[in-house]
C-alpha cells in the first residue's frame, strides 16, 4: 500500500518553472494534511542531467522550491522509475535527497500528468482519488466524465475534509 500524489493532472497545460514550484509546494501541503512526509520528485525524461527545455524547467522549479522551502525533500529532474523506486535512486543516484523514494510526482506538463493519472486509474489496480484542485480560494473539485459512484463519494468526502481544513485556517487567523 503506497499513497502517491500526482500533479498537475487537470489544469495547467504547460506550466512555467515558477508555476511548477508553486504546484509542488501546494502538493506538499496536501501530503501533510494526509499525514504524509512530503518527498517530491520533479519528473522528466532524464535523470539529473537534461540539457533540453523541459528538464531545465524541472531543474529550475526544484531550485525555486529549495530556496522558498529548504525544509522540503525535493529533487529532480528525474525519470518516474527513479522517483518511485528507492533501490534505483540509492544505487544510481546516491546524492539524491529522496532516499525513500518520492510520494509526490510533479509532471512537466498536463499531457504527461493526465496520461499517467489515467493509465494508473485504468491499469494500476489501485484506488485513484481525484483529481482535486489546489491553490484556489475555496475548496472545489472536479469529476471526470468516466467517474464511478465510488469516485463521486470519495470526491465529496475529500471536499468536505478540505472545507474543514479551510475553515480551520480561516478561523484560526483571527
Amino acid at each position: 500500500n503506497k499513497m502517491l500524489l500526482f500533479a498537475d493532472t487537470t489544469v495547467n497545460i504547460n506550466p512555467s518553472a515558477e508555476q511548477l514550484a508553486t504546484i509542488a509546494i501546494h502538493a506538499s501541503k496536501v501530503a501533510q494534511h494526509f499525514g504524509m512526509e512530503p518527498r517530491i520528485a520533479m519528473l522528466s525524461f532524464s535523470n539529473f542531467s537534461g540539457k533540453k527545455e523541459n528538464p531545465k524547467k524541472m531543474q529550475e522549479a526544484t531550485r525555486i522550491v529549495q530556496e522558498r522551502h529548504p525544509e522540503l525533500l525535493i529533487d529532480g529532474e528525474m525519470q518516474a522509475d527513479t522517483a518511485v523506486n528507492a533501490d534505483i535512486m540509492n544505487r544510481l543516484f546516491s546524492f539524491s535527497h529522496l532516499k525513500k523514494g518520492a510520494n509526490i510526482l510533479i509532471f512537466p506538463n498536463l499531457d504527461a500528468g493526465n496520461i499517467a493519472y489515467k493509465l494508473l486509474q485504468q491499469l494500476g489496480g489501485g484506488e485513484v482519488i481525484g483529481p482535486f484542485l489546489m491553490g484556489i480560494n475555496r475548496p472545489a473539485n472536479v469529476l471526470q466524465r468516466t467517474c464511478t459512484v465510488d469516485d463521486i463519494v470519495n470526491t465529496i468526502v475529500l471536499t468536505a475534509v478540505e472545507t474543514q481544513l479551510y475553515d480551520d485556517q480561516i478561523y484560526n487567523k483571527h
